[in-house]
């Protein structure tokens, strides 16, 4: 299997999503260019997808700070060394100290997260979300990220599906299995194609933003070019 590793890997599969999918050029056109977004793999790399779940960038970054803080080295075994007061002073929740402690005792006692890597994509994922506390999505997200696989769709992503509905003028919001089905259009290059839809969900927010901003602004505008009222 050839990873993605590099920005001239996606731009190969963009050129080959746009040759299988003509429909996907105006929502490349709004999207721009896609972030490669690799990261590190093993215990590490699926610790940071587990602390960024369910909070903003800004917030994830904050915490995962104070956690690689907390956890020096951070491997497994130094993990399960740590308090969980260390733990939660560092901003995780008590469902994910729970959920890594589960993972760092597998991979103390042998798991090989590494060897997760050369597994074909249905069986890297049975095998990830055979571990409690791993879904589906963080197992996806893990696969496409930390090792670059390039024929991953993670369906069940709220983000994808919305962008994938204002994308392709669907009438409502694609579930995750219908979202599987579309997507199987864009094989063998579906990890890019869900790069390129949460680009186009990013960009298409940023445009709505900028439009409430600027509304906002014109209409306090024309408020204050109103006539005070006087009073009797």
């Amino acid at each position: 299997m050839a990873t993605i590793e590099t920005e001239q890997d996606i731009a190969k599969a963009m050129k080959a999503l746009l040759l299988t999918d003509p429909r996907l050029a105006p929502i490349a056109k709004i999207a721009g260019p896609l972030p490669l977004r690799r990261h590190a793999g093993g215990f590490e790399g699926l610790a940071s997808i587990i602390t960024s779940q369910q909070i903003s960038t800004a917030a994830a970054a904050s915490i995962w700070a104070r956690f690689q803080a907390a956890v020096d080295p951070f491997t497994p075994e130094q993990y399960l060394l740590t308090s969980e007061e260390a733990l939660r002073a560092a901003g995780l929740s008590g469902a994910k100290i729970r959920t890594l402690s589960g993972i760092a005792a597998a991979a103390a006692d042998g798991f090989d997260l590494l060897a997760v890597h050369d597994l074909p994509a249905n069986q890297a994922l049975t095998t990830m979300t055979a571990l409690k506390g791993i879904g589906p999505w963080t197992a996806e997200i893990y696969l496409l990220f930390c090792v670059g696989h390039p024929d991953i769709f993670p369906a069940g992503d709220l983000a994808l599906q919305s962008a994938v509905q204002s994308g392709l003028k669907l009438r409502k919001r694609p579930d995750e299995k219908r979202l599987r089905k579309l997507a199987e259009k864009w094989t063998p290059w579906r990890g890019v194609a869900a790069r390129l839809f949460w680009s186009y969900y990013r960009a298409e927010r940023a445009v709505a933003k900028f439009a409430w901003e600027t509304q906002g602004r014109g209409s306090s505008k024309t408020r204050s070019k109103s006539p005070i009222p006087r009073s009797g």
